[in-house]
């Protein structure tokens, strides 16, 4: 593909993408998947470069108004990923002049506002919360999240995994605290790999495993994913459970369910039984009343913890979606506590950095039901899941992971048990 054809359609890209009609993901996928003609590294560096506009757009945006052609061509001037001889090759010498003015410009004598790249409503709670750490985290949001995967420990072991992997010549390490991850550097074909293929292996940030690892679900047990989505933290728990007992997997979207279907076959797991409600409050839900072992409500949110794969969702969402998904979240939240039998444990989990949708909704659920359930210290339960340094993940009672911390996305987790 010509210098000239890539970057016209980078910008063509950047004309859907910007539209924040859809998540970006979804935006980007349709969009390769429309030009099938297009190499690895052309549809990296098409993909790389809108993701760089979403995270730096406020910076890209003002940068750009200075400069001359349309919009979006400026933007990807200026966030481009790919061969910088190509883009030379791409542009006129008046262009590579102005992008050559931008790049010298020295972002630290910039507004607070274009080097932070975040909206104000979201900007603000996020440095009253986080102080001195709050530019370590602008910094972490920045660049793309690395490649985590959670080994099956039902059909392999994790060291066995790791040395096929760097067999293959990857270069991988174990995950800090998820005793079932790893990180691998760069972004192999993975579907391609045959411990992949065998189910060995799923992609899963490790702070999503340490989600499962929380819930702790047991041989035998009566286990319930109560919003399960495609089911990366389902497949964990059954896992856990050793293929034993029953794991329900709710969820309002049977599209989702239907993606978890192929993943279930791959992993070897039969004790995992999906199923579509219609609400937090659906008849299936009545009838399992105070029969279940553990629940782990991994809640509908924001998904700013997501931000370095999703860095669209900072500008789709908005105060008022965030005060919705608080009311959402407190009624699932208190429908799934009605499962639980004496003894059980609910964990309510999060990828938000907000913390509107996280201690707000669990400090009012332990006022609210403090004669049903007790607040159990996250550190005490991770420890007893054989998680390294859990004193670390911490923030009070609760689960705190932050992306230029623990170099996961961004969660939340609070754990009861019922009296």
């Amino acid at each position: 593909m010509t210098p000239i054809t890539l970057l016209d359609l980078s910008t063509e890209l950047l004309r859907h993408v910007l539209k924040l009609e859809h998540p970006a993901d979804m935006v980007v996928s349709n969009f390769l998947r429309q030009h099938k003609s297009l190499g690895s590294r052309e549809r990296h560096t098409l993909a790389e470069t809108a993701y760089t506009v979403l995270r730096q757009r406020l910076l890209f945006s003002h940068l750009a108004q200075s400069g001359m052609g349309p919009m979006e061509r400026r933007l990807a001037l200026l966030a481009w990923q790919g061969s910088v001889s190509f883009l030379k090759a791409a542009t006129d010498p008046d262009e590579q002049a102005w992008l050559a003015k931008m790049t010298a410009i020295d972002r630290a004598t910039l507004p607070e506002k274009l080097r932070h790249n975040l909206p104000d409503w979201l900007a603000q709670p996020l440095q009253d919360t986080l102080g001195a750490g709050f530019w370590p985290l602008v910094e972490a949001l920045s660049v793309p999240a690395p490649l985590d995967l959670r080994v099956n420990t039902f059909k392999a072991k994790r060291e066995d995994v790791l040395k096929v992997l760097v067999a293959a010549g990857y270069t991988v390490e174990v995950t800090p605290y998820s005793p079932w991850g790893l990180r691998v550097q760069g972004k192999p074909a993975l579907n391609k790999l045959d411990v992949f293929i065998r189910g060995e292996v799923e992609v899963q940030d490790e702070g999503s495993q340490l989600l499962a690892l929380l819930t702790d679900a047991k041989r035998g047990e009566m286990v319930v994913d109560f919003c399960a989505g495609a089911g990366g933290k389902t497949l964990a728990l059954g896992a856990s459970m050793r293929n034993t007992g029953r794991l329900y997997a709710f969820d309002i979207s049977g599209h989702r369910l239907d993606a978890l279907k192929p993943r279930m076959a791959r992993s070897g797991l039969s004790n995992v039984h999906p199923a579509q409600i219609a609400h937090e409050r659906d008849e299936r839900i009545k009838r399992l009343s105070g029969k279940i072992d553990r629940v782990l409500v991994d809640a509908p949110c924001s998904g700013l913890g997501t931000l370095r794969r999703n860095p669209d969702l900072k500008w789709r969402q908005s105060p008022k979606s965030v005060k919705e998904l608080q009311v959402k979240q407190a009624a699932i939240l208190d429908s799934a506590a009605r499962l639980l039998k004496s003894g059980g444990r609910l964990v309510y989990a999060t990828c938000s950095l907000l913390t509107a949708e996280n201690e707000g909704v669990a400090d009012a659920f332990t006022a609210a039901h403090a004669d049903d359930f007790a607040l159990l210290p996250a550190q005490d339960a991770l420890a007893a899941a054989h998680v390294e340094g859990a004193e670390g993940l911490v923030n009070g009672p609760y689960l705190r992971l932050w992306p230029h911390v623990h170099q996961t996305d961004g969660f939340f987790a609070a754990v009861w048990q019922r009296r």
